[in-house]
């Protein structure tokens, strides 16, 4: 079987995790770690990704590039890379694994065809490869072959639709539930806390909602560390939703929502660093403290 080699622009959280699968299951899997900051670069190195050097490096030795960086970085990655792919001639396939909105995924897209290369779209859904659980690309576009060659190699690859941002859309749904609900949680829990009615309103949980408080204890404390990151996926939502005629409004609100989790000190951890002996409770008490003042 011939070796590809896959770029992973760029090895995060999620994208070292999955250039790690791709090498186990014998791909190449590269990155560009010119101007990275140190965390990516530990990541990188303990995924045993190849540090070819810049962006344009990538784009001139891979056969596939796996775009997986914030949502706000999406559409600039694109053109950095169509840059580099008209400066080279190579024209590598580009998937953008990003959580954006069906229409930047076609913004994205035309970038990248307009440089002469196959453009697929893909939203992942799950915990990193390695975590526990599936991970899953859900992909759309012409012909999305080239990605449904990955599936098994540590996740799963499932064809979402023949159009561009279908993929995207899926995305975007799923998790305007899944984060939606964990911001909806969060503003409740400090609106209870900004009114004095916490404690009796965890006791009523207590009884009536201990599913639900069982998740709030367990995910609440700890999103301060992906909040920032988290924003632009929240404004991608809204404007998925304002593109379907449904009112934007819940996840402006929870953009904002991650805004606030964003300068807490607990915004400095990371997924690595998290300490998971804090409580609830201590998490609101000091969440608290940056709710904005009312004016």
């Amino acid at each position: 079987m011939t070796t590809r080699i896959i770029a992973i622009l760029m090895p995060g959280d999620m994208g070292h995790a999955v250039g790690r699968a791709l090498r186990e299951h014998g791909d190449d899997a590269i990155c560009a770690l010119d101007g990275r900051g140190e965390a990516t670069r530990k990541l990188a190195a303990e995924a045993q990704l190849r540090d070819v050097g810049t962006v344009a490096q990538a784009v001139a030795q891979a056969d596939m590039i796996l775009s997986i960086l914030p949502p706000a970085a999406a559409l600039t990655q694109a053109q950095t890379v169509a840059e580099a792919m008209q400066a080279s001639g190579k024209k590598p396939v580009y998937v953008d694994c990003n959580a954006i909105s069906p229409d930047t995924a076609t913004a994205v897209g035309a970038v990248i065809e307009a440089a002469g290369a196959p453009f697929i779209d893909a939203g992942i859904i799950g915990l990193a490869p390695g975590k526990g659980g599936g991970t899953r690309f859900y992909v759309s576009g012409p012909d999305p072959a080239p990605m449904l060659a990955l599936d098994g190699k540590g996740f799963q690859v499932i064809h979402a639709g023949d159009r561009i941002g279908e993929a995207s859309a899926l995305k975007m749904v799923y998790a305007g539930l899944t984060k939606g609900t964990w911001t909806l949680q969060t503003a409740v829990l400090l609106t209870a806390q900004k009114l004095g009615v916490i404690d009796a309103l965890l006791e009523e949980f207590a009884i009536s909602q201990k599913g639900p408080l069982d998740a709030m204890r367990a995910r609440v404390p700890f999103l301060p560390a992906d909040s920032a990151r988290w924003v632009g996926e929240m404004e991608e939502i809204a404007a998925t939703f304002a593109s379907a005629g449904i009112s934007p409004g819940f996840h402006d609100g929870a953009a904002e929502m991650f805004r606030i989790l964003a300068q807490t000190p607990y915004a400095e951890e990371t997924r690595a660093t998290l300490d998971t002996s804090r409580t609830l409770e201590q998490a609101l008490a000091t969440y608290e403290k940056y709710v904005p003042s009312k004016t």
